[in-house]
């Protein structure tokens, strides 16, 4: 076959602060090759650290955007502008533990108009979108409620589901009821009512998650989030 014919790899960004011990960053890249070798799609991806992230250009030729865990980032800035240019460029994003408790600052921030949102884990003033969780999810697996009919939902082809967490932080009470009218749609949430994953309606592919769905990949068993993430990166 001319090399001049051979499909464009589906580039893939990786947002984070990389370490070798996160168990997260280790399940990722196997994730992504199960999920690959399944739609039979030629993905790369590269890791950008946060602090690599200073414009819009660092981000440019990518085709979709994952924001990982192991948060505080060391670059907040980098990792909010990555969320914010996939958002608005429409392009696939997903974002796990950090990345989703940074792409519900993201839209406080920039969408909702409070300037003054904060992340309760790096931050001492303003309004805690992010606060601590009443009990801790680190190393923790539980049952989630998904919302029919939606990204999530359809990528799982079901209701209920259990996943694993390794997190300290999530959506604040107050700001939880502040999104009741919002674009960002709770699609996800715990056996007591707790955000557990959301999604923008008015995006192609906006997902984000608490629990870390990737880590399916570390027992050999594939993540549905990824597929449908790559299927969307597809499109």
């Amino acid at each position: 076959m001319d090399l001049t014919d051979a499909p464009t790899p589906i580039r893939i960004a990786l947002v984070g602060d990389y370490n070798a011990d996160v168990l997260a960053h280790q399940a990722i890249p196997l994730a992504i090759d199960d999920a690959a070798a399944v739609l039979d799609l030629d993905v790369d991806y590269d890791w950008l650290h946060t602090s690599e992230i200073q414009s819009d250009e660092d981000l440019v030729g990518y085709d979709a955007f994952w924001v990982v865990p192991a948060s505080p980032y060391q670059h907040t800035d980098g990792a909010l502008r990555a969320i914010r240019y996939a958002r608005e460029t429409s392009s696939p994003f997903l974002g796990t533990c950090g990345g989703f408790q940074h792409a519900i600052l993201e839209y406080a921030r920039d969408v909702m108009g409070w300037d003054d949102a904060g992340h309760a884990e790096v931050d001492t003033d303003g309004r805690m979108v992010i606060a601590p969780l009443t009990c801790s999810l680190v190393e923790k697996t539980d049952g989630i409620e998904l919302r029919p009919n939606t990204l999530i939902g359809r990528a799982y082809g079901q209701d209920k589901i259990v996943e694993g967490y390794h997190c300290n932080y999530g959506v604040a009470p107050a700001f939880a009821a502040a999104l009741e009218n919002e674009s960002l749609k709770v699609t996800g949430w715990d056996e007591q009512g707790d955000i557990r994953a959301v999604e923008l309606i008015t995006h192609p592919f906006f997902v984000a998650t608490l629990f870390q769905h990737e880590r399916a990949a570390l027992e050999g068993r594939p993540s549905p989030l990824v597929q449908a993430f790559l299927n969307a990166a597809r499109r």
